[in-house]
């Protein structure tokens, strides 16, 4: 019965569209039912399946300014000069206008894009038989074990005395660099911890802080050059008081 209640909200729930409370239950089922989190799992990898063929043949900016150039239209000779004085600020403003919508637009599509994927990552290693490929609780086995493995090292908290648990960690990729993907568990919840270089378009002019994206609570940051993202089914509570030991261990 449960099964039923819910796999008819996998897609709303790996799309980031169910609310936090009922988006908290679900990944509360996932982790106690095998087949419902195999139809999660399979849903995840179909989206991201989508997401990079979409991006396979994107056009080029060359590409894009010379359409642009082609299909712009061209200034009318005999305008007189009365209607160029009323039209010249009307059209200033116009373009600037559009030019602010467009980057806010695009800036707002790339972070939710960015968190998109994150939350798809974080769901996929909730819904898998294998979420992490070292396993372990002890940062010192943890931290050696990405060497080689992704270019740059980080700091792990010491966490002694509060609420969390290191579960273990694997590689992962945004926008196909290279990153350092943790599992930290709270109370029977998962947490997780992505680590990237701070570099490229995806993540580089990111606003810092606490968001609320795709179902899940997050909050990101920059450090010593690399980016930090923490995303879970927790309270923002939970949330920063990780985000804090991680900041301090950094």
């Amino acid at each position: 019965m449960a099964c039923e209640q819910w796999r008819g909200k996998l897609d709303a729930y790996v799309d980031g569209e169910l609310e936090f409370a009922e988006a908290n239950a679900l990944a509360t089922h996932l982790r106690t039912c095998a087949s419902c989190a195999a139809d999660a799992l399979e849903r995840v990898q179909m989206k991201r399946s989508v997401q990079m063929a979409g991006n396979r043949y994107t056009a080029s900016a060359e590409l894009r300014d010379r359409i642009a150039k082609s299909v712009g239209a061209k200034p009318r000779r005999n305008s007189g000069w009365h209607w160029k004085i009323l039209a010249v600020p009307a059209l200033s403003l116009l373009i600037l206008s559009v030019a602010v919508n467009w980057y806010v637009g695009r800036e707002n599509a790339r972070r939710q894009r960015v968190y998109s994927e994150l939350a798809d990552l974080h769901v996929a290693a909730l819904a898998s038989a294998s979420p992490v490929d070292v396993v372990s609780t002890d940062r010192h086995t943890v931290k050696p074990w990405f060497q080689g493995k992704i270019p740059f090292t980080f700091n792990l908290p010491e966490l002694q005395g509060s609420e969390f648990t290191l579960l273990g960690g694997r590689v992962t990729y945004l926008a196909q660099a290279p990153g350092a993907h943790l599992i930290y568990q709270i109370r029977k919840h998962e947490v997780s911890v992505f680590i990237f270089q701070d570099r490229g378009e995806e993540t580089s002019s990111l606003p810092s802080g606490p968001v609320h994206a795709a179902s899940f609570n997050a909050e990101n940051w920059t450090q010593g050059g690399l980016r930090y993202f923490v995303v879970g089914d927790v309270s923002t509570d939970d949330i920063q008081a990780l985000s804090k030991l991680l900041q301090a261990a950094g």
